[in-house]
Parts: C-alpha cells; structure tokens; sequence
C-alpha cells in the first residue's frame, strides 16, 4: 500500500483510534492533517509526526460540530495542500445516561458531533476529491452499537447507525466522482491500559483478545487503497467477532 504524498484529514485525530489512525498513515508517508478541537493534544501529535521519518502534519483546531470551522478546515488544506486524497471521519463523543434524564442539547451534541460532521465534512472535501484524476476516499468510523445497544445509549447508537446509512448513500452519490466511501465498526478498542485488562475480557472474543486501536488504522488503511476500488459502500465489522457471537445466561 502506497500512500506517499497522499494528504489524509483525520478528525479527532489528538488521541485515541484517531490519533493512532494519524500516525499509521505518517508512517506510510502520507500529510496528514490532525482535525481536533483539543489544541494541546494536537500539537503534540503534530509534532511527533513532524519529528520522524516519514509524512508531515498539520494541525488545524476544528470543532466538527461546526459548519463554520469545518469550512475554514478545509480551506486550510487547499490553501496548505492544494488537494486531499482521504478522509477519515473519526470525529465523536458519547453520552450514556438515563434515557428519562438525557437533554434535548445533549442529544443535539452527539448527533451534531457524530452525524452532522460527517456529512459536511464529506462534503466540503468531496467537492475538491471529485477534481483528482483518482478520486478519493473516504472512511467514516462507526460502531458495532449501530447494530447492537446496552441500555441508555440512545444518542451514541443513534448517531452511529446514521453514520452506517450515510455511508453507503455516499458511495451511491460519490461513486460517479470516483470516490469510495465505506465505514468501520469498531468493537471493544481498548486505547488506555490495555495491560491491565483481565484474561476473561480477552476469552470473551472468538478472536482470543480484547482490540487495539492498530487494528482500525489497518482496516482504514485497506479501504483507502487506490487498489481495492471494488470495495465501497460496505461497514466492515473490526470487533474480533463479538457481533457473531450467541450469548445465553446459564
């Protein structure tokens, strides 16, 4: 997979899978630009790219949930860049409380953070993709509570299971500008402390062990391939087979 050159946005790029997805593309030479309303923690990515061997990193703060600074975002890059290859929207928060106690403003918050950042971020970067010889692509993290729910997580499972529909009537609509549009649902991801997890949350999955934030770069970096431009409309499940699994209580 060759990705030198490419430029790649990555929203909530400052920590977590995003910040991991950043550095995954820096290392296959791509200019990635870290899209993250924490200035702190993107800098500090920023910087750790920009001080290896590899691609380059912008950081440019971005409160997704605004149409205004996702605007100024992407003129940043064309003005920077003067082109962008991918997209990776990545970009969430959650709230998991009582579904009687949950606020008007906090659902507006998720949806508009989640959901609403996609779409305008896909389109304000579609509409310069579409004038590359080769298109784009563009990746939109889900999640497995698009298909499945614990209790109380009515504003995050919403969202994400937006974001699954949304992409595959991208891919429709995109398709004939040559840019690929898929989803990632990720599982249990565990990015913190994953050394202090118990040996029962690994055996819990068909897979034998809990997620790692590489294994979401690596689904990323196959759907952005110019290779595989088969593969689009599709929300490829990472979550080491948790989804499939049948559950009793015994």
């Amino acid at each position: 997979m060759s990705f030198q050159d490419k430029v790649v946005i990555v929203t909530g790029a400052a920590h977590g899978i995003g910040k991991t997805v950043a550095l995954t593309y820096a290392k296959k030479g791509a200019n990635v630009v870290i899209a993250d309303i924490n200035e702190e923690l993107g800098q500090q990515v920023t910087l750790h790219i920009n001080n290896q061997d590899g691609g380059k990193a912008l950081f440019v703060k971005t409160d997704v949930s605004s149409q205004h600074e996702i605007i100024s975002l992407i003129h940043k890059i064309m003005e920077t860049f003067g082109k962008i290859d991918i997209v990776i929207n990545n970009a969430g928060i959650s709230t998991f409380k009582s579904f009687y106690d949950v606020t008007i403003e906090e659902w507006d918050k998720v949806i508009n953070t989640n959901l609403r950042s996609v779409f305008l971020v896909s389109q304000e970067a579609a509409k310069h993709m579409r004038l590359n010889k080769n298109g784009g692509a563009i990746v939109n993290i889900a999640s497995t509570r698009a298909w499945m729910s614990e209790p109380n997580t009515e504003c995050y499972s919403a969202s994400k299971g937006g974001i699954v529909a949304l992409t595959h009537s991208l891919a429709i609509t995109l398709g004939e500008d040559k840019i690929k549009v898929n989803s990632v649902s990720p599982g249990w991801i565990e990015v913190n402390d994953y050394e202090e997890l118990r040996e029962i949350d690994h055996k819990q999955h068909p897979s034998g062990r809990v997620g790692r934030a590489e294994d979401i770069a690596r689904a990323c970096l196959y759907l952005t391939d110019e290779a595989n431009d088969f593969v689009t409309g599709i929300d490829l499940v990472v979550d080491g087979g948790m989804s499939k699994k049948m559950i009793y209580e015994h």
